[in-house]
């Protein structure tokens, strides 16, 4: 046994931190004694060196009732010995003997030193760091805020009753009116949803901003064109594009960055505005659990009410159930989980859109910087080659636009359309890659001063005016290639791409002399505007139209090409002679005849063509169309008015005609 094991043993007062053999407590370092149990004697000494004697009951090892030092634990700031704030006493409940100075326990002193200044604590016991320490390291840890959270505001207030409401009832349009096709039904959906954006906007105080009416009713008009059309895929692009104005119409973007990442930043804000109106929902049912109840139960007794008298009254007049089957949506237990893909995409829509406006993203906190600013010469030398390079070609295009296509032809030994179909292509890539170069050299371009800007201005403005003539060019070679093959959907979507990059040019012309503050708004009013005349033309119809006018004109047509056109076409095909127009009509006329769908979901290009149809129906020829095909591609070569026969098989460059029907 240890010296200090014996000293503590026997009770010498030469240990010190000894306790008394009465059992009592060391006093404390502030002079106020510690409470001891005091009751009987302690268990004897430990065999190990360096035990603590402990006071307790007589039976064995008792629990112990004498706190541990805490002069010496970190964050102890209470001098009376109590616990601080994030420290705590010895536990009533802990086994075994109180941990003194001398023992080399965990926590204790190995080299048996005591006295006030040497911690006693067990590892275990030691309070945590201050709070002040725990929050900079925890700060310190965590990762940088992402991009979304940088540029989104802080969280909306919560979402209100109106924009709830609004939410459930397009979602429940959306269930109900699109299951059964597009048209009139699309827009009852999307006043739903711009109703959520309208009084989750007010919520917060947004008000009504000029450039936000503009793309709102540019987002309205473009919604309209599957009201208008039948064709589905300039339908398509009329969505895409008013998906991108109605984006823009929430988040109020102004610089390149906004109108590009802006057009589409709705899709980010879903599962915030999910979670942003189930809140909302769960709030007000735990706070008003009766008036749910109360509504519940009114809806369900009205909706009772609609069913019985409404079947009774349909059951009694068959015109007014006529009026009911077209007013009510026809609902199926077939068709159910559509539907309620539908009521999600149309809940979760508007919920974004609420949540978008009352919490947008502000993309125009992006920041472009421009990129390093070359020399005059660097910059400038390149740009003027292709300046040049541009002036020839353009040049000689100028003679061919002004009729010296003979000339050309002759030298080159191709026919017209051949000359147009290898050019256009060509030439829309060249649009293109001088767009990219413009925006490229903006970025490098000499910024020293006003006479920097006056190189910019001219290099880029006749690189401008330049390229505007390859548009012209490239659009009079499509002219061309219709005029021999005649006008396609493919054809005619290019010819607008084409057209909207010449427009693009003139914003960019314009820019340059008053401005570009404006320019990244009018690139994307002139992208919607397009889109939207697209719709509007009815690009089927003036296919349709266009073949027409060629066969009148002596020139093959393409039958088989024609039938696969939507109703909008019906119009321009009904003009045709017979059987050709029975024909052309016979399957669009089929299509109408199998299709049921309600006056929401109905077109006005639809409808047109069955009051067509209806008046004058298409007899089935089933054969004959081939045959008659045959015989008129065979009077058009005896005419000799193909100059190197119809389409689509014209890759070949014959000059027998090979149109087929």
């Amino acid at each position: 046994m240890s010296d200090h094991a014996s000293e503590a043993a026997s009770g010498r007062p030469g240990a010190p931190g000894t306790p008394p053999e009465t059992g009592e407590a060391e006093p404390s370092r502030s002079g106020v004694p510690a409470q001891g149990s005091g009751s009987g004697e302690g268990p004897g000494p430990a065999e190990g060196p360096g035990s603590a004697q402990g006071s307790g009951s007589a039976q064995g090892p008792a629990q112990s009732s004498v706190p541990a030092r805490r002069e010496g634990m970190p964050g102890n700031d209470d001098p009376s010995g109590e616990a601080g704030p994030f420290g705590s006493t010895e536990p009533s409940g802990a086994t075994g003997a109180s941990v003194e100075a001398g023992s080399d326990g965990p926590g204790g002193a190995h080299d048996g030193r005591t006295g006030p200044d040497v911690s006693t604590a067990p590892a275990h016991r030691k309070a945590p760091p201050p709070p002040a320490a725990s929050r900079q390291r925890r700060a310190q840890q965590q990762p940088p805020p992402g991009l979304l959270t940088r540029l989104r505001p802080p969280g909306p207030p919560p979402i209100t009753a109106a924009t709830l409401c609004s939410a459930l009832a397009a979602g429940l349009l959306s269930a109900l009116l699109l299951g059964d096709g597009l048209g009139l039904n699309l827009l009852f959906v999307a006043v739903a949803a711009a109703l959520a954006a309208y009084f989750a906007a007010r919520a917060v105080g947004r008000r009504l901003r000029p450039w936000t009416a503009v793309w709102a009713v540019g987002w309205l008009a473009l919604l309209a064109v599957p009201a208008l059309r039948d064709a589905g895929w300039p339908s398509f692009l009329a969505l895409v594009s008013a998906l991108a104005l109605g984006s823009l119409a929430l988040h109020g973007s102004r610089g390149w960055p906004g109108v590009l990442f802006g057009s589409w930043g709705l899709c980010a804000s879903v599962s915030r505005g999910v979670r942003w109106g189930w809140r909302g929902v769960r709030d007000r049912a735990d706070d008003s659990r009766g008036r749910v109840r109360t509504a519940a139960r009114t809806t369900g007794v009205a909706v009772v009410l609609l069913v019985v008298f409404g079947a009774l009254f349909a059951s009694a007049d068959p015109a007014f159930a006529d009026l009911l089957s077209g007013l009510t949506p026809d609902l199926s237990i077939g068709d159910s989980p559509w539907r309620a893909v539908l009521f999600v995409l149309g809940l979760f829509g508007a919920l974004a859109a609420a949540h978008t406006a009352a919490a947008p993203v502000r993309w125009d906190g992006l920041t472009v910087r421009p990129g390093p600013a070359r020399k005059r010469a660097e910059w400038a030398v390149p740009l003027i080659v292709l300046d040049l390079l541009f002036a020839l070609f353009v040049g000689f295009q100028l003679v061919v636009l002004l009729g010296g296509y003979d000339k050309v032809l002759e030298e080159t030994g191709l026919t017209r359309s051949a000359y147009a179909r290898q050019g256009f292509w060509q030439l829309l890539w060249a649009t293109v890659l001088t767009l990219v170069v413009i925006a490229l050299a903006r970025r490098w371009a000499p910024r020293g001063g006003r006479h920097d800007r006056t190189l910019v201005r001219s290099v880029l403005g006749v690189l401008c005016v330049l390229t505007l003539v390859v548009v012209a060019s490239a659009l009079r070679r499509m002219d061309l290639y219709v005029e021999a093959f005649g006008l396609t959907r493919l054809r005619i979507s290019v010819a607008a791409v084409e057209l909207w990059l010449g427009v693009v040019l003139v914003l960019i012309l314009v820019a340059g002399v008053f401005g570009a503050r404006l320019l990244p708004r009018a690139v994307a009013v002139s992208a919607a505007a397009c889109v939207l005349a697209f719709g509007l033309v009815s690009p089927d119809g003036l296919i349709a139209e266009q073949n027409v006018h060629r066969y009148q004109e002596r020139k093959a047509i393409d039958i088989d090409y024609l039938r696969e056109l939507s109703a909008d076409a019906v119009p321009a095909l009904d003009t045709l002679p017979e059987p050709l127009r029975s024909c052309a009509l016979e399957r669009i006329q089929r299509n109408l005849a199998t299709s049921d769908a309600p006056w929401y979901a109905t077109s006005w290009g639809e409808a047109r063509a069955r009051d067509v149809l209806a008046a004058n129906p298409a007899e089935p020829h089933g054969t004959e169309c081939y045959s008659l095909g045959r015989s008129v591609d065979e009077q058009a070569d005896e005419r000799g008015i193909h100059e190197e026969g119809g389409y689509p098989r014209e890759d070949h460059g014959s000059e027998a005609p090979s149109a087929s029907y």
